[in-house]
């Protein structure tokens, strides 16, 4: 090889390394079942893993991991869910009168043993003098041979009263919603119950529906969940559907008029050649711009979690994200 080609591939080889993104060359946030808070001018995101792993971030796209919620499991955990594994699942995180309140999930992979507790902090600053997490135990329970639900992946919603609403679970009898009382940390007495959504028998896989999420727009309550399949590395299924309600309580109805509880949710986003699945979606005002976070399975990457961030926008008061930002809205994790 001639000195005049050796420079050129030296050159080729150095133009190529610069045009590359940075952001493509570093390492991404891993997440499954993202949820984010904002406390002054940082945002936070929480995640499934053991003793729920969080980051912060003061631009959403840089981030780094800020610590665990709990050094040790629930002190009820292993009570509620005897097959119980250490990892703590499908958190949500609201702010209400000057405190945190971190949800999360304790249960076993394919069984109703399960249960949602609560967590409150007065900060999300790991470095600030108030910051402690004081476990309030467990909120609600799931038990095999007496509930067709699952007690997991809560979520938070407050009604136009200022009442906060429970939305939970995952396939088998669907999702529900029931009403908690001022203190967040109980079911509201009497209780009451609603239920969502589910899937339509007809369809398979059975009963593949989870992770509600409800926001409020337009004068309507958006219930976004999650259908088919996830955590299948690359033959995971996941996507998101949503419905609307002029009520809390519903019944939610996707574009077509369709009941959730029929089987009914509008496509709001699936996988591609890029991103083969994804799901367990959140969603938020931050400075006035509405945000859709969830993980993706990137199909370069053997269908690893992503945690990605897009903006949403809204058409007809429906719900809409481009699909093209699941590869410009990265995430980047710190060393």
């Amino acid at each position: 090889m001639s000195l005049s080609n050796s420079w050129l591939i030296a050159v080729c080889l150095l133009a190529c390394l610069s045009a590359a993104s940075p952001l493509t060359q570093a390492k991404q946030v891993e997440v499954h079942d993202p949820v984010m808070a904002k406390e002054g001018n940082t945002y936070y995101a929480f995640s499934t893993g053991p003793g729920i792993t969080y980051y912060s971030s003061q631009d959403m796209t840089h981030w780094q991991r800020a610590g665990r919620v709990f050094n040790d499991e629930p002190s009820w955990a292993r009570r509620v869910a005897p097959q119980f594994n250490g990892h703590l699942w499908a958190p949500d995180i609201v702010q209400h009168n000057g405190r945190f309140y971190l949800y999360y999930s304790v249960s076993a992979f394919g069984k109703n043993t399960s249960g949602i507790g609560v967590t409150v902090n007065k900060t999300l600053d790991p470095h600030s003098k108030d910051y402690q997490w004081i476990d309030q135990g467990i909120v609600l329970q799931s038990v095999p041979n007496r509930d067709d639900w699952n007690a997991i992946d809560p979520a938070i919603t407050f009604d136009d009263n200022g009442t906060a609403w429970m939305s939970f679970g995952s396939f088998w009898g669907g999702l529900k919603l029931v009403k908690l009382d001022p203190s967040l940390t109980r079911l509201a007495q009497p209780e009451t119950w609603y239920n969502l959504a589910k899937r339509d028998p007809q369809e398979s896989p059975a009963d593949a529906i989870e992770a509600p999420f409800i926001f409020k727009k337009n004068g309507y309550y958006y219930l976004f969940a999650s259908f088919d399949l996830c955590c299948r590395k690359m033959q995971s299924t996941y996507h998101i559907r949503v419905g609307r309600s002029k009520h809390i309580e519903g019944p939610y109805l996707d574009k077509n008029g369709k009941a959730m509880m029929e089987g009914g949710g509008s496509l709001v986003l699936k996988g591609n050649k890029d991103w083969v699945a994804l799901g367990h979606n959140s969603a938020y005002t931050f400075d006035g711009q509405d945000y859709l976070v969830f993980h993706a399975y990137e199909t370069a990457d053997h269908a690893i979690q992503k945690l990605r961030i897009l903006k949403m926008d809204w058409k007809n008061a429906w719900p809409t994200v481009n699909a093209h930002d699941l590869n410009r809205n990265t995430t980047v994790l710190k060393p």
